[in-house]
């Protein structure tokens, strides 16, 4: 019963930040032009990766969905250090993230998480315009980014940007939030409170711990929010915690392994420190130069008695987690319906199986950079059955090129 109220509890702290996040989402969605993000970003210079940095850290991008939209960049002409800079802010922000780390984390956490990943975006980024590498390979010729924004009436905007916040994203994030908030209240209940005390005079060590965690894993930028929540409350530091809030959305083995296989070795190697030696950084100044209460003073209000049960509710809340909850369940049914629905084949089509593709920006990115093909009719991406359908009298191994260059491991 305690892990469904502190599951429920966590819903309903996030719901209205999350609500005005996903909302703030679709209208840059909808009413910023799309070459805006690559007419500043070709200069192999400090401007270029400044201006990759700024565009990145509103977009509600994912840490799957960054890479077809990275990968799309390179490919229109963004330099080397403006695609790694756009690579390690996106994820880590976003104006939904933002949202909701102001909602249970408090202000500073708010402030400090963009200004970080401002900092890391141009360590990196800077870092990358220097390298003169051979081993970088050309990338598919699709003339959109995945995340491009088809052109509208005045009339429709509003209609798409609502849609894409509240339908699109939430499919995407949908998975990942819950899968956060599950994890939130199982440490919340099961793991002991004294568990990380001992670790408490110890910080940067709970920082190399988070870091462990969170390189490997997917971790979205909201989804991690709560767990960073729960952890606090175990004992964690604030610094540790600006770690995974940092770390967990910015590194995963797929994204390691596109920036390893596009843009080469010595990339790679870039990306990784740029995201450790700033998660450290900005850790190791929250729990050694700012006041700690700046960053506890939210905790406050997350005690045992109110995961029993708070005795005061706030309507706005109460309506945005029912709200909230809705839309996740509505997420779900189309992705299965979706899933189920059976496609019709002619003489000239061909079903491929695909591994990477993860959310709705994928899909645009392969069905995209697919169409351009010769011989190519159509394109039919399923991110859940990760299956490519494609009608037409394009060869196998040019499919297959073209989707590898995208990031994705075609079958």
């Amino acid at each position: 019963m305690d892990k469904i109220l502190s599951f429920l509890n966590l819903i309903y702290e996030m719901a209205p930040y999350l609500l005005l996040g996903f909302f703030f989402a679709g209208l840059l969605h909808a009413y910023v032009p799309k070459r805006i993000y690559t007419r500043y970003l070709a200069e192999n210079n400090f401007k270029s990766v400044l201006m990759a940095a700024l565009f990145g850290i509103p977009l509600p991008l994912c840490s799957c969905g960054v890479i077809p939209t990275a990968m799309s960049l390179r490919k229109e002409g963004a330099s080397r250090g403006a695609t790694i800079s756009f690579l390690v802010a996106t994820p880590q922000t976003g104006v939904d993230s933002i949202m909701a780390t102001y909602g249970m984390l408090g202000l500073p956490f708010a402030i400090v998480r963009p200004v970080a990943a401002l900092v890391t975006a141009l360590f990196g980024g800077a870092m990358a315009n220097r390298i003169k590498s051979k081993d970088d390979k050309p990338l598919a010729s699709a003339n959109d980014s995945c995340c491009a924004i088809q052109s509208a009436g005045p009339k429709n905007r509003m209609i798409e940007a609502l849609k894409y916040g509240y339908v699109t994203m939430i499919q995407d994030i949908g998975k990942w939030l819950l899968l956060g908030l599950v994890i939130a209240a199982l440490i919340t209940t099961l793991v002991p409170s004294d568990l990380f005390v001992s670790l408490s005079k110890r910080p940067i060590l709970n920082m190399l711990l988070m870091f462990a965690f969170a390189m490997p894993m997917y971790l979205c930028s909201t989804g991690v929010i709560p767990i960073v929540v729960a952890l606090m409350l175990k004992g964690i530091s604030p610094g540790a915690g600006m770690v995974l809030l940092l770390a967990g959305p910015a590194t995963n083995m797929g994204t390691m392994t596109v920036v390893k296989s596009v843009m080469g070795n010595k990339t790679l190697l870039i990306y990784i420190l740029s995201v450790i030696v700033g998660a450290l950084t900005f850790g190791i100044i929250i729990d050694y130069l700012l006041p700690a209460s700046w960053f506890t003073a939210k905790l406050g209000e997350y005690t045992h008695s109110c995961y029993g049960g708070c005795k005061s509710t706030s309507l706005l809340k109460i309506a945005s987690a029912i709200v909230l909850t809705g839309l996740i369940i509505n997420a779900f049914v189309l992705k299965y319906m979706r899933k189920k629905e059976k496609s019709v084949d002619t003489p000239n089509t061909h079903t491929y199986s695909i591994e990477g593709m993860r959310c709705n920006h994928c899909k645009s990115n392969v069905e995209k950079a697919v169409l351009q093909l010769g011989g190519v009719k159509s394109v039919v991406a399923n991110v859940e059955a990760q299956t490519l359908q494609v009608d037409g009298n394009c060869s196998k191994e040019k499919i297959k090129d073209c989707v590898e260059k995208l990031g994705y491991k075609m079958n």
